[in-house]
């Protein structure tokens, strides 16, 4: 059996990796990203930099750059650009949100630098550079004095990372949402995620179908009670907003001193969508009493306390604005989210894992069966996680 990487209670940005740490670069690489970095007039003599081994999507580097004998570091990324057929929208997206909400910071405090990221510019004045092999990358400035926790079974961090995700909405509340691209179009649309799934089933494209019977069923039990917010949207019940639609605590930086919240990252999701979808995808892994790709499926749960502590933080911040509607499907989400991500695993495991990086060969296919338990688990304890919802928001 594979020995999984030892879980660490934190680490900084550029120690969020799945084999425990970085690796340097290779010389071909490391050519690449001296051109790269060229392209985006980073000041001083660059140093040394690393692969950081984090997220399912894009490719990161940590760059170090001597400047009046000092260390500044940089992240650059390159942008998975099968994932994200408009690279440029996105990047439209997150200079135009990072902008508003620099703007709303600086009306309450005299600078933001540590508080919402910061995106270099090209000589051109654009946020973002193609290079001749056709990859699309940009490059922002590392937070110092910064953490991440990939996992923590710190409530109060946990609580910090609900009021992270709560205050990025609180910031966008009046940013036009219909400006947004749409990046990844449907990429809530749990009623098309559904199709998808019965499509790939169909069509069982790596010949694994046969082996996942019990894992279809499961999944298609859940199809009425996960489509429910994404039905309830579309007949106007529930209202858009700009959301994050990636809310890991790993997409939250802290205080290295204080574990006080800094600042909303990876932002490539960026688009309209519901207040339940950002919630409930929080939850799906600050909440879980295990990994995102868990193999110990027995002990598997919801951990109500974490949940709580999430809550806390997420609801207390945005109560004043939150619709009855939007406040009483809210752990009704966290189910929809957790289905949803499950099916989209287990969709890719069937297509031959063409979309999640992989870091061993079935683990879309674990990832599937560890969210089909929780989403389980999430459906026995609906009015329980309801429950703390409305103490926090009433």
């Amino acid at each position: 059996m594979r020995r999984k990487p030892q879980r660490k209670e934190y680490r900084s940005l550029k120690m969020r990796c799945f084999n425990g740490g970085n690796k340097g670069c290779a010389m071909k690489e490391e050519q690449q990203i001296k051109e790269v970095c060229e392209k985006f007039n980073i000041c001083g003599e660059y140093d040394s930099c690393e692969v950081v081994n984090s997220g399912h999507i894009n490719t990161t580097y940590l760059v170090k750059y001597l400047r009046g004998g000092e260390l500044k570091n940089y992240i650059l990324q390159r942008v998975n650009t099968y994932v994200f057929r408009d690279p440029v929208g996105v990047m439209s997206n997150i200079s135009s949100v990072t902008e508003f909400i620099r703007a709303k910071i600086k009306e309450k405090q005299a600078t933001a630098k540590r508080n919402v990221l910061h995106y270099s510019k090209t000589e051109e004045g654009l946020f973002y550079t193609f290079m001749p092999d056709g990859g699309f990358w940009r490059c922002y400035r590392y937070i110092d004095d910064s953490v991440c926790f990939e996992r923590t079974d710190d409530l109060r961090v946990i609580e910090e990372s609900g009021k992270a995700f709560g205050e990025f909405q609180t910031y966008l509340s009046d940013y036009p949402v219909k400006d947004l691209s749409i990046v990844i179009p449907h990429f809530h649309n749990t009623v098309r995620r559904y199709d998808a799934f019965r499509d790939a089933v169909a069509a069982d494209e790596a010949g694994r179908v046969k082996e996942l019977a019990a894992e279809i069923e499961g999944y298609l039990a859940l199809e009425e009670i996960a489509t429910k917010p994404y039905k309830l949207q579309t007949e106007g019940v529930l209202p858009l907003r700009v959301t994050h639609n990636d809310t890991k605590i790993s997409n939250v930086l802290f205080d290295s001193k204080t574990l006080e919240h800094l600042s909303v990252i990876d932002l490539d999701t960026v688009m309209p969508g519901l207040v339940a979808f950002d919630f409930g995808d929080a939850i799906r892994i600050v909440a879980s009493t295990g990994e995102e790709d868990e193999r110990d499926l027995e002990h598997l749960s919801v951990d109500m306390s974490k949940y709580e502590a999430f809550t806390r933080g997420f609801v207390s911040v945005l109560k004043e604005s939150l619709t009855e509607a939007e406040r009483s499907t809210l752990a009704l989400g966290a189910i929809a989210m957790t289905v949803e991500c499950g099916v989209r695993f287990l969709t890719d495991y069937i297509n031959g894992d063409k979309y999640f990086r992989i870091h061993y060969a079935d683990q879309n296919l674990a990832r599937a069966r560890a969210h089909l338990v929780l989403a389980r688990d999430m459906v026995k304890r609906l009015d329980e996680m309801q429950a703390i919802v409305d103490k926090y928001g009433k």
